[in-house]
């Protein structure tokens, strides 16, 4: 077994600072939401993963707008008032980046590098070279080209400046690099900005590199897609679609079945026992928990949300904060929304909606009822068409249903109210007293009919 090197430590430096113009946005590019979070946060999530105790994070266009996006994170900020090149934006990291780290330098659009990739480059190279990560692309125009002699890395070509044989390699350079930064703060410090654009350029450390005898390791990533950067709507979406198969392809090897993995979105964590069945068009966000042998039927909607094992949710369902016991029924058309708690084989079924309420297990709400702001006991009865009336205009007020209670259709129960265990309410009542135990309570006006009455009809032109 081949025993992993031991690695100083590492600074990575993300730059962030682009515009984004191409994106059309006022939302800074690497603020874009990609699976449900924003680009830069998969970036950095790579870099925690490698266990680097300093991370920075170099910003610019869009001003504080990123740093307050993650407030949350401890990583080290880096200015950049101008957008000067690349080059120069590595410069603004280097103040606070030790002598003696490594550093790995990344970039805050290109969210899909994998942590074993990046690990494996650093693993690669040894503490006093540079290492440039490199990939094959059948299509490499546009991009800078690998040099190689003897297989050793010697420079990187830019696609305008590559003579027609360098134009044929097909090995480019994806700008992520790792070098020690005791090296690369004077490199970083020596660059010119003599080309096209007046930029200063991170890949003519490679030419510094060779010029100073440090040796250049070149490491492939496997697939060029872990590589995608992130310039515009298209590439968003094509990342977007990237990263959700690599989700779904996760699942699968869990044991996840999806009847097509093309069509479901993962934004957020999705975490699947045994046997779990997804249908097409289901859409997970935030923290979402499923049992095993819970099945999700076609275009739901699943926010923040445990179900356990055996529940099942039919076609388009809305959850979100809500929380299931072991083989619950759910839909279709059901909405549950924060604070909703079902216990064990509970139902709630078409154009059902539940709100903060707690329903104990058997108890069914079959049809076309509201229930909010309620406790609801075990093996009752909700008839179609039950509302809770839990607001008053100023606040909200709860109402319990005792075990066993049988609530007929159409009925209105006008929180607080209880209704005691083993009652009956009569259909079209509407309750704005405590209904007695195991007892028929009906509340209707007296019913009237007027045979005189004639229906109004039409009044002719």
């Amino acid at each position: 077994m081949t025993r992993r090197r031991r690695r100083l430590n590492i600074s990575i430096v993300i730059l962030a600072a682009g515009q984004g113009k191409r994106m059309r946005s006022a939302l800074p590019k690497v603020l874009q939401p990609l699976a449900g979070r924003p680009v830069l946060s998969h970036v950095i999530e790579s870099a925690r993963a490698l266990g680097a105790e300093d991370v920075c994070v170099v910003y610019g266009h869009g001003g504080e707008k990123v740093p307050a996006a993650f407030a949350g994170e401890a990583v080290r900020w880096a200015l950049q008032a101008e957008q000067l090149g690349t080059g120069h934006a590595a410069q603004q990291a280097m103040a606070g980046t030790p002598d003696a780290h490594r550093v790995l330098i990344l970039f805050g659009d290109v969210p899909l590098l994998k942590p074993s990739t990046l690990a494996g480059m650093l693993d690669a190279c040894g503490d006093d070279e540079v290492g440039v990560l490199t990939v094959d692309m059948d299509d490499p125009f546009g991009y800078g080209r690998i040099i190689r002699e003897n297989g050793n890395v010697v420079r990187n070509v830019e696609q305008k400046d590559a003579s027609e044989a360098e134009q044929r390699i097909r090995e480019i350079n994806t700008g992520v690099l790792c070098a020690p930064a005791a090296r690369l703060k004077p490199w970083l410090n020596r660059l010119q900005n003599a080309n096209a654009q007046g930029e200063y350029y991170l890949t003519d450390v490679i030419g510094m590199a060779a010029t100073d005898g440090v040796f250049i390791r070149g490491v492939k990533a496997e697939d060029w897609k872990e590589v995608m950067g992130i310039n515009d709507r298209k590439q968003l979406a094509a990342a977007e679609r990237v990263l959700q198969r690599r989700l779904v392809d996760e699942l699968m090897t869990l044991g996840v079945s999806f009847a097509d993995p093309d069509r479901v979105d993962i934004r957020g964590k999705l975490v699947c026992g045994a046997d779990v069945f997804i249908d097409v068009n289901a859409v997970f966000e935030g923290d979402v928990t499923l049992g095993n042998n819970v099945k999700i039927e076609s275009n739901n909607v699943i926010r923040n949300s445990r179900l356990s094992s055996g529940t099942v949710v039919h076609p388009n369902c809305h959850i979100d904060g809500a929380s299931t016991g072991d083989a619950c029924e759910i839909g279709p058309f059901a909405r549950l929304r924060p604070g909703a708690e079902l216990e064990r084989n509970v139902k709630v079924g078409n154009f059902v909606e539940v709100k903060k309420s707690t329903i104990a297990a058997g108890s069914k709400v079959n049809h076309l009822s509201y229930i909010g702001d309620t406790t609801i006991g075990t093996n009752v009865n909700v008839g179609a068409g039950t509302i809770t009336c839990n607001y008053d205009g100023a606040s909200k007020h709860r109402t319990v249903i005792g075990d066993d209670a049988f609530i007929g259709s159409g009925v209105e129960l006008v929180a607080p109210v209880e209704i005691g265990a083993g009652a009956t309410i009569g259909a079209g009542s509407t309750i704005s007293k405590t209904a007695p135990p195991d007892t028929l309570t009906v509340a209707r006006a007296r019913q009237v009919s007027l045979p005189e009455w004639q229906r109004p009809g039409r009044k002719e032109k």
